[in-house]
């Protein structure tokens, strides 16, 4: 009698402690769509990063060999009692890797690969006399013979003039490997440096730094060698004899003995101190370094253009005589996702019937590339576009699609904020795509904010009440519809309608006030064309739109860098009619992680480690000891703990295991040498206040005016949960754009533009209101704001918005609708305008 089985219907979550939950117990549905929400940094990305996809990762790879593990990379156990009936876990994260130089649309979907395939394999092969030759099976055929000298691949002989030649293979056509442009490399940009950045200002002399690239690093010792070769560093350049100006901008490479004088007087020789002229300097400096920050340096000397030979294509020209159907594989990269699905069909109708087969073999594959991204609706990009033009949200759903081809069952799907990025025309789109996860039979876990995702979910877990130690709770759990009836529910009046949505007091305004005005006009750059906008002065502006429309574009390669130009870094070319309003100073906060590593913490980020330092060396205890503010911090020698370097942890390589993080022995995670913590201040050590949340610290500092000020500006951005030991690369993107603003509040505004980058991400709808109110307190003193957004509650509460559309790529770009929301809301043109009237409807605003 065989023994009848449970199929499980639920993940059995029991005791899981990662970082703020705490020993939280909970039932996950299976093969269903749950939603996670609750306020900023309460531990849903604990639960579900740190739990469900940590150990579903964990358990999947343990099942691997020794030697695939090693190669894989591997994660400990979650901090979690047990889990019960958890599936392999495929995790889609918050901040996609940001595609490098060589990356595009086309090599990051993988679709290139299929169409250099396509192109080798069914393409029409061109002589060298320029005889174009139909595509026959025999040439396919002959692709597949060995790629060596000897093999024969692709060796053909012209029927018509009897040339001998060979047509080019899938490899060929890699533009990162022997496909490239030899001019650009593959890049499809010409780097050429721009003289009048090497000398931006000729009326000063050499010695007050008339030469720009003499003042990079290594080569501030060139104004002593010019000297020594007779040219007169006193004399403003403009001036010098024409023969001495030629030496500067060319002269040749040689050594010279020269003496360098110190501040102090004393006499620095250099027996073969190497001259290199303006251009040298740069050229020299950027052909030996890798360093990513020291070439973004080196880069405002170039200017950068599209490649004269290869127009940007990135290919060899004469891989472009390879047809598909009378186009290249550049025409056909050029093509939207869209148009080269619609292009598709027309390849099996221009080939012979003895290729349908393997067009079928070869297109089915484009085919299944193709559809995911066209549901998630991104029809507007193309192959060509290069990676790191592609916003988060398009790099998300990229990312997305290629787990959807797989079309797998069983799978544990955990998602962290999806909708980042995403216009809510997308959103639904978005909610399809999980839908149809669930549907092959898969879980989805999405950790989110946005209602409408919430509100689709067939089950909602809220985590809470608060944030940090407040939070780590299961709140509610249950239908959207249920968690909405709870009294305690903070996300449920968000959900019905019922919150106060509008929380900025200027935000009801019928028209713009506004005495001043600031903008530009873009002539040519992507996909903006003769566009010309402007924004009020002290006012908060949105700029809003369907992905892809162009809004960072606008606002990060066009406005800004025109507000911020210099003699030496000058505005960009396709800028003009510049309009500034008064606006003297800008502020651009972008969503870019705080800190690169464990060692940056809020207290070093902000001021407040440097005055606890400063604080305990005056400590009499430190003064017998001999101890200074060095001692105090856990990035010096004196006072980090000698067993972890001042990091907290230790890595232990255990073989065939995968590396463990831990608690570092000696301090027990505390950073500091074990002597330096009997030090105290008001019987705390320096360890105890930097474990402190920054709420918890302020009644400790109210007789220390000035990290009390730091503390009450952290608190009122709402970030009064955050430890101030707390690692900074781990905070949201909108926890780290309200971080970098702390160092502006509390002083005078006016003339000052603070630029924001969807500073909405990873924010509950309470947090929203707090950046709204954030917001208002910069306008109060005279600051004004503008903000690239998707969400809808900051869409409400502008004074002006500027909605791009009306969709993406190519069909993105034009203004369709400008005014207060509720001008924006009754446009009928593009998508914004609906979405945002439903959603002033919901809240009565």
């Amino acid at each position: 009698m065989s023994k009848s089985t449970t199929i499980p219907e639920s993940i059995e979550v029991r005791g899981a402690a990662v970082h703020n939950l705490k020993h939280l117990d909970v039932d996950i549905p299976l093969h269903k769509l749950v939603a996670i929400t609750g306020r900023s940094g309460s531990g849903k990305s604990s639960l579900a990063m740190g739990v469900l996809y940590s150990e579903g990762m964990r358990r999947y790879v343990s099942a691997l060999s020794t030697y695939t593990r090693r190669r894989l990379g591997q994660v400990g156990h979650a901090q979690v009692d047990s889990i019960a009936h958890i599936p392999s876990a495929i995790a889609l994260r918050q901040r996609p890797i940001v595609p490098g130089i060589r990356s595009t649309v086309g090599t990051t979907t993988e679709a290139l690969n299929v169409l250099r395939l396509a192109f080798s394999r069914l393409g029409s092969v061109r002589c060298p006399n320029g005889h174009q030759l139909p595509p026959t099976l025999t040439i396919a055929r002959l692709m597949d013979l060995p790629n060596q000298p000897d093999g024969g691949m692709g060796a053909l002989t012209c029927p018509v003039c009897g040339a001998q030649f060979k047509a080019f293979g899938a490899e060929d056509f890699a533009f990162n490997s022997v496909g490239a442009c030899p001019t650009c490399n593959g890049t499809g940009v010409a780097r050429t440096i721009a003289p009048e950045r090497l000398i931006p200002d000729q009326s000063l002399t050499i010695r007050q730094g008339a030469v720009a690239s003499w003042r990079l690093p290594g080569r501030n010792f060139m104004m002593n060698v010019a000297q020594q070769i007779g040219i007169d560093i006193d004399t403003p350049f403009k001036d010098l004899p024409k023969d001495q100006q030629k030496m500067v901008w060319h002269g040749k490479k040689q050594t010279y003995a020269i003496n360098i004088p110190s501040k102090t007087g004393k006499i620095f020789h250099m027996d073969h101190a190497m001259y290199e002229n303006a251009f040298n300097a740069v050229e020299d400096s950027l052909a030996t370094t890798t360093n990513e920050r020291a070439i973004t340096r080196l880069n405002r000397f170039y200017r950068f253009d599209v490649c004269p030979t290869c127009h940007g294509s990135r290919f060899r020209p004469e891989l472009l005589h390879q047809k598909i159907n009378g186009k290249n594989i550049a025409e056909v990269s050029d093509m939207t996702l869209s148009e080269l699905e619609a292009f598709i069909p027309s390849i099996y109708t221009w080939l012979p019937e003895d290729m349908q087969s393997l067009a079928h073999d070869v297109l089915r594959e484009l085919t299944t590339v193709l559809k995911p991204l066209l549901d998630l609706g991104l029809s507007y990009l193309q192959l060509s576009r290069a990676g790191a033009t592609l916003s988060t949200g398009e790099l998300q759903r990229i990312q997305l699609a290629r787990t959807l081809r797989t079309q797998t069952t069983g799978v544990l799907y955990v998602l962290d904020e999806p909708s980042i990025g995403l216009h809510p025309a997308n959103v639904a789109g978005l909610i399809d795509v999980m839908r149809s996860l669930v549907a092959q039979g898969n879980s989805v876990v999405v950790v989110d904010h946005d209602t409408a995702i919430i509100d689709a979910a067939d089950e909602v877990l809220e985590i809470g009440p608060g944030a940090g130690e407040a939070g780590g709770h299961l709140l509610n759990q249950g239908t959207p519809a249920a968690v909405a009836k709870q009294p305690n529910s903070l996300i449920g009046p968000y959900l019905t309608g019922k919150a106060n949505m509008i929380v900025r007091p200027t935000a009801q305004a019928k028209a713009t006030t506004a005495k001043k005005w600031y903008g530009l006009t873009v002539t040519d750059r992507f996909n903006l064309h003769n566009l010309t906008v402007q924004f009020p002065v002290n006012q908060l502006s949105v700029v809003s739109g369907f992905s892809g429309a162009g809004k960072s574009t606008l606002v990060f390669d066009a406005l800004v860098p025109a507000l911020t130009a210099t003699k030496a870094d000058p505005a960009p070319s396709f800028v003009k009619d510049l309009q500034r309003g008064g606006l003297r100073r800008v502020v651009a906060i972008d969503a870019s992680p705080v800190g690169k590593n464990v060692r940056s913490t809020v207290a070093t980020y902000t001021n407040i480690l440097d005055r606890l330092r400063e604080l305990f060396a005056g400590l009499p205890e430190s003064q017998n000891r001999g101890y200074t503010a060095s001692n105090f911090s856990y990035n010096v020698t004196a006072g980090a703990c000698p067993t972890c370097g001042g990091t907290g942890q230790i890595s232990l390589d255990i073989q065939y295991l995968p590396d463990m993080q831990q608690v570092c022995p000696t301090c027990g995670g505390r950073r500091y040498n074990p002597d330096v913590l009997e030090v105290k201040w008001h019987d705390y050590s320096i360890a105890d206040l930097l474990d402190l949340s920054v709420d918890a610290a302020l009644p400790v500092f109210k007789d220390e005016a000035a990290i009390e000020a730091t503390l009450q500006t952290l608190h009122d951005m709402g970030l009064g949960y955050l430890h101030l030991g707390e690692s900074t690369p781990s905070l949201s993107g909108g926890e780290a754009q309200r971080l970098k603003l702390t160092a502006h509040m509390g002083r005078t505004q006016r003339g000052t533009l603070f630029v924001f980058d969807e500073p909405s991400v990873g924010l509950h709808p309470l947090d929203v209101a707090t950046l709204l109110r954030v917001f208002q307190r910069l306008i109060n003193a005279g600051g004004t704001v503008l903000t690239i957004e998707h969400d809808l509650d900051v869409l409400a509460n502008a004074d002006y918005l500027l909605d791009l559309g009306p969709e993406g790529g190519r069909f993105g770009g034009q203004i369709v609708a400008s005014g207060t929301p509720q001008q924006v809301a009754e446009c009928t043109a593009g998508h914004t305008g609906a979405f945002l009237k439903a959603h002033l409807a919901k809240f009565n605003a």
